[in-house]
């Protein structure tokens, strides 16, 4: 098996669309007012599910959390330590909740914490090098 991409399941489509759209970056591949959404970043595939349209079809109902959303995260990763700043500052003008400012991590990471419209977490991370090269060894 291959991980093909993640979804959420969401209350309040439209605005859940424009904020990973608009704010995150993400691609839109179809209508918004689908019951299914289908973006995508960085070649991964975000699907964005109706909470009711996914009830239905599966004949099922589902407990939802209401605030912050502590049960996963979802990570993007910038090249350098500015951009994670900047980042955060548009992420929070246009709608994210704060959940943790811009900070430089013993490990040498920076990386912040915010929170979508509906409560789920999304850190915004950098080594303060290219996504290419991030994971390489140094000194070897």
């Amino acid at each position: 098996m291959r991980l093909d991409g993640f979804g959420l399941l969401v209350d309040d489509m439209a605005r859940m669309i424009r904020f990973y759209r608009d704010v995150l970056g993400f691609e839109i591949k179809e209508e918004e007012n689908t019951s299914n959404v289908y973006l995508v970043k960085d070649g991964t595939l975000f699907l964005l599910y109706g909470r009711k349209d996914f009830e239905k079809m599966t004949s099922r109902r589902y407990e939802y959390i209401k605030g912050l959303n502590g049960h996963f995260e979802i990570a993007l990763y910038v090249d350098t330590f500015e951009e994670v700043d900047e980042a955060y500052k548009k992420a929070v003008e246009n709608g994210a909740t704060s959940v943790l400012e811009p900070e430089l991590e013993p490990w040498g990471q920076r990386t912040c914490y915010i929170a979508d419209p509906e409560g789920n977490l999304i850190e915004i991370g950098s080594w303060n090098k290219s996504y290419e090269t991030k994971d390489l060894m140094e000194g070897c």
